[in-house]
């Protein structure tokens, strides 16, 4: 008791941290465009600072983020054509398929992520094939299989299906074995909420929605108790690392799943996220750097063993000069 406790004895000697982020936490999200060509990238509106890259400028940037220290990226590929059924995403040629081989031929051991999702791939911008004005899961399944397929094929070290269909991990896993990709892991979009959040990434990869919108396979942003069945079942179809999007307003369901499941968490620090922390430092009303290394340091706190975040660079450069 006071006055022989005084908490604030080491504080000033830095000796009671509890939490640090590090490199080894950050994963580096990349857009990649077919549309774009040579080494050239092109600056996204609504999201400040970040771009899509063709493949070339892409291998330029995974190899300078590794020089920072960022072991890995995910992959978000954008088709120079689209149709309903998406079919692009698993083509053995398509930007993500090539961007991949690049990418490994250039730095083996970067750790190659790629999304399975539909939506940068189909007309009508959702995540899964629609029938009749209905997005449908169990046809979709079959799809998504195919696409973890050709992206392992490609070299990648894990597919992360993010559409949230029921049964997509049972379905990846059993199509990746049969095809002898046993050793690919998969990283489960498990608790993905239906978060007003995605605006910006809409726009960075092309993938807004054309009619209705994705109550019917995201998450109510009310429901705690669902995303740790989600979180469950993924883990019994075989998902290796579990995912909670978004994530700073999420702090709770990070903490929820990381205390009920032993398994490796990661958390989506998502486009809105990054886009409120931005306008507000361009503004001057917040300190960029102490917000960001708030924000990201809250996230592991909470319980993420990875951080999928658009900060990683800056975050990269700030452990450097510290």
């Amino acid at each position: 008791m006071f006055p022989a406790v005084r908490m604030r004895r080491l504080r000033s000697l830095k000796l009671i941290r509890e939490t640090w982020l590090s490199t080894d936490d950050l994963i580096l999200p990349l857009f990649i465009d077919e549309n774009i060509e040579g080494e050239n990238k092109k600056p996204i509106d609504s999201m400040p600072g970040q771009y899509r890259f063709s493949i070339e400028s892409a291998v330029k940037e995974v190899l300078e983020a590794y020089s920072m220290g960022i072991k890995s990226v995910l992959l978000f590929g954008i088709p120079a054509r689209k149709d309903e059924t998406g079919s692009e995403a698993f083509n053995t040629e398509g930007v993500i398929q090539r961007a991949v081989r690049r990418i490994k031929k250039e730095a083996d051991d970067v750790v190659v992520i790629t999304d399975l999702c539909l939506c940068e791939y189909t007309t009508h911008g959702h995540c899964g094939l629609v029938e009749n004005g209905q997005v449908v899961n169990d046809p979709t399944l079959e799809v998504l299989g195919k696409i973890a397929v050709s992206h392992a094929e490609a070299g990648a070290d894990i597919v992360a299906p993010s559409g949230m269909m029921d049964g997509m991990v049972k379905a990846i896993r059993e199509k990746l074995d049969e095809e002898g990709f046993t050793d690919t892991a998969i990283m489960a979009y498990s608790a993905k909420y239906n978060s007003a959040l995605y605006g910006p990434f809409r726009e960075a990869a092309d993938s807004g929605y054309k009619f209705g919108d994705r109550s019917s396979y995201q998450m109510d942003f009310s429901n705690a108790r669902e995303a740790l069945r989600e979180v469950e079942l993924d883990i019994k179809e075989g998902a290796d690392i579990v995912m909670v999007k978004p994530a700073i307003f999420y702090l709770d369901i990070i903490s929820e799943v990381r205390a009920r499941f032993d398994v490796p968490l990661a958390a989506y620090n998502v486009s809105g996220e990054y886009l409120m922390i931005t306008a507000a430092s361009e503004k001057g009303y917040l300190n960029r750097e102490e917000v960001l290394m708030e924000g990201l340091t809250a996230i592991k706190r909470a319980g993420a063993d990875l951080i999928i975040t658009y900060f990683a660079k800056d975050v990269a450069e700030v452990l450097r000069q510290r």
